[in-house]
């Protein structure tokens, strides 16, 4: 598949410091074939959480490029649209969320925050692990779903479904 031709999925969060940016990770490399994602949120922090970052280069994912940015760069005329709009944060779930262009497909596969754990240097980064644990198999699951052979409404419910199986 070509760029044009790969699924394209956004995720979201309220601050794109943490969750959104680890999923993103997630899936451009586990789907790298197949998908291309990005990360936005509400409420931007305007950086990468420092605990995010550091698992993500222990894990080798390259995050130079990365940045804490506004959903509103994926909803603006002329930008081509996301296939996929899946929310990985409470708040943002509850939150008015743009009217995306295309009718993307939406989920919700809510993640704790860990950036809002405040402990001990290993209960922070067991919170980061945990958090990343979570995406890692929601994704996992996300990118064996056999698309092609899934019609819109079936293809909805497994989105869903992904979102209660991250324990």
């Amino acid at each position: 598949m070509t760029n044009d031709e790969r699924y394209r999925v956004l995720f979201l969060c309220t601050g794109n410091s943490a969750r959104s940016i680890m999923a993103e990770c997630i899936l451009n490399r586990e789907g790298g074939d197949r998908f291309v994602a990005f990360s936005a949120g509400s409420d931007p922090k305007g950086a990468i959480h420092p605990r995010a970052k550091a698992l993500l280069e222990r894990k080798n994912y390259v995050v130079d490029g990365l940045r804490s940015k506004s959903w509103a760069e994926f909803s603006e005329a002329g930008m081509r649209p996301v296939d996929f709009v899946i929310t990985v944060c409470d708040r943002a779930a509850k939150e008015s969320c743009p009217v995306w262009p295309g009718r993307p497909m939406s989920a919700h596969w809510g993640v704790p925050d860990p950036a809002a754990v405040a402990g001990t240097e290993a209960e922070e980064a067991l919170a980061f692990a945990e958090a990343y644990r979570m995406l890692w198999k929601c994704i996992g699951i996300f990118v064996n779903l056999p698309m092609a052979s899934l019609d819109r409404m079936s293809l909805q419910r497994r989105l869903e479904e992904i979102g209660r199986a991250k324990a």
